[in-house]
């Protein structure tokens, strides 16, 4: 029995000591990422036509030589958030990502308005799939992310992109009941004022650019048009509660996935949010 003892010491200590002589191999902790040799991630500037207008963009590449799933960044009104942070994190995951200035705005040529926006992602889009081996973009995996006014197209692209099948709204600028409710207090000259001073935005006059709005309800009311998203994967995450009815009116119609949270102690970038953020955005990605 003490035989026995002593030679399974020996061979416990054995496999210690082999154990202590091989490299450790060590996890990444410092959150940089990995270079492909092969392949690296990395910047591309690109230009994209829309309607006779060129619009500065670029993509941040994934690593590795494959089609990578795309997610497309939607900025808002100015667009002085751009929600680069997430982008890079985004990446880091093996996604693209796509980032760009609409018509009229920040530089890219042509006039701003919100339905022009909209278009601009139709057509950004529309480049993607057609130079899709060329940015190396899975297009059967592209999804939307929109911010503020970049919610509101986010939403309404979703109802007119068939091939995008996922959307993620933060914060999405109810647009239609905001600018309905200005008209009944008053406070219309005060958006328009606003407007005329955002110089990036190449547009006629505020007044012009949110004249259209309480005759055209039927597009820019999202409740109504929420019937058009029943077969997409909605998020729709909110600092306030004043989209509560468009997003009853998407749960009511959507039969695929949907999911509204408010996150109350938080501003309208969610800056004291950035990682709890990014989270739900990647997990909604990988779902």
């Amino acid at each position: 029995m003490k035989r026995k003892t002593i030679y399974l010491f020996l061979l416990l200590a054995t496999g210690f000591l082999q154990n202590c002589t091989e490299p450790v191999q060590k996890e990444n902790t410092s959150g940089d990422l990995e270079w492909s040799k092969e392949s690296p991630a990395g910047m591309r500037e690109l230009q994209f036509r829309s309607e006779g207008s060129l619009l500065q963009g670029f993509m941040y590449k994934a690593n590795e030589n494959k089609p990578h799933p795309l997610l497309i960044l939607l900025h808002g009104y100015p667009g002085n958030e751009r929600n680069l942070d997430i982008a890079q994190s985004v990446r880091a995951h093996g996604w693209n990502v796509i980032y760009f200035n609409y018509r009229g705005s920040w530089g890219s040529q042509g006039e701003f308005s919100f339905r022009h926006c909209v278009e601009d992602v139709k057509n950004v889009v529309a480049y993607c799939k057609k130079n899709a081996a060329a940015l190396e973009i899975d297009t059967a995996k592209m999804v939307l992310f929109g911010h503020s006014m970049g919610g509101f197209v986010c939403l309404k692209a979703l109802q007119e992109i068939p091939e995008i099948k996922k959307g993620f709204a933060l914060s999405a600028w109810d647009i239609y009941s905001e600018v309905v409710d200005s008209i009944a207090t008053n406070a219309l000259p005060s958006l328009e004022k606003e407007a005329d001073n955002n110089f990036v935005l190449n547009k006629k006059s505020g007044k012009d650019l949110f004249a259209p709005i309480p005759h055209e309800g039927a597009y820019y009311d999202l409740a109504l048009g929420a019937g058009a998203l029943s077969n997409k994967q909605v998020v729709m995450l909110d600092e306030h509660r004043k989209n509560e009815a468009i997003a009853k009116a998407i749960q009511q119609s959507n039969h695929s996935y949907f999911s509204y949270d408010v996150w109350l102690d938080t501003d309208h970038s969610f800056t004291n949010k950035r990682a709890s953020l990014t989270k739900k955005l990647i997990d909604f990605l990988n779902r």
